[in-house]
């Protein structure tokens, strides 16, 4: 009986349920580097961490750690301190992009719905994170990911929304309107005394 009861209370505990997680954090890629110094080499871990909601805040990090945990865990609050937001139009983006950093070169374009993400690696996943469900891109540079990912999010940050668009083409700078002067009245004309003869009235 005694079992029964505490079977009973153990029963009665609320189930905890897990937190969902505010932010998508997906880790991109793990480096092992070393620093020269007297003794040696000492070997740490460098980690490239992106971080976004899934429907228009991005960002990425980047931290060293003893560790591959410590290495992840600085990326992301690094990450986290740097979100951004991010300007879509119907699960796409708004226009064309493009941006280059370092020997990284970046071109996004729009997609129509059920395209799906025609890119790879850390661009797809960049793009999944930010909540982008339909766009292509392009790689046309060095394929580096830590240049990659920053020259990404550069284009995704040079983005500009529909209702900010100018469609009428500016006027240079420094033109002024060019005004026609006013003609002058024309002035009557004077009545000519006329050459003609009087003629005789015959008797």
């Amino acid at each position: 009986m005694a079992d029964m009861r505490t079977q009973e209370r153990r029963n009665r505990r609320p189930e905890i349920q897990p937190e969902e997680k505010q932010f998508d954090e997906r880790t991109l890629h793990i480096d092992r580097v070393a620093r020269v110094v007297k003794g040696g080499r000492r070997f740490r871990f460098r980690a490239l961490v992106v971080v976004g909601d899934r429907k228009h805040k991005v960002a990425i990090g980047i931290a060293k750690g003893a560790d591959v945990t410590a290495a992840v865990t600085k990326a992301t609050e690094v990450a986290k301190k740097r979100l951004a937001s991010i300007p879509l139009y119907k699960g796409t983006l708004p226009h064309e992009v493009e941006a280059k950093v370092g020997g990284a070169h970046i071109l996004l374009k729009p997609a129509s719905p059920g395209t799906g993400l025609i890119a790879g690696g850390v661009v797809r996943t960049i793009l999944e994170v930010a909540g982008v469900h339909n766009a292509l891109s392009k790689s046309l540079g060095s394929s580096n990911k830590a240049n990659t990912a920053y020259a990404t999010i550069e284009a995704l940050q040079s983005l500009v929304p529909a209702n900010q668009w100018v469609t009428t083409k500016p006027k240079p700078a420094g033109t002024k309107k060019t005004v026609k002067p006013a003609e002058p009245a024309a002035e009557p004309k004077k009545a000519m005394p006329s050459t003609k003869k009087p003629v005789k009235a015959k008797a």
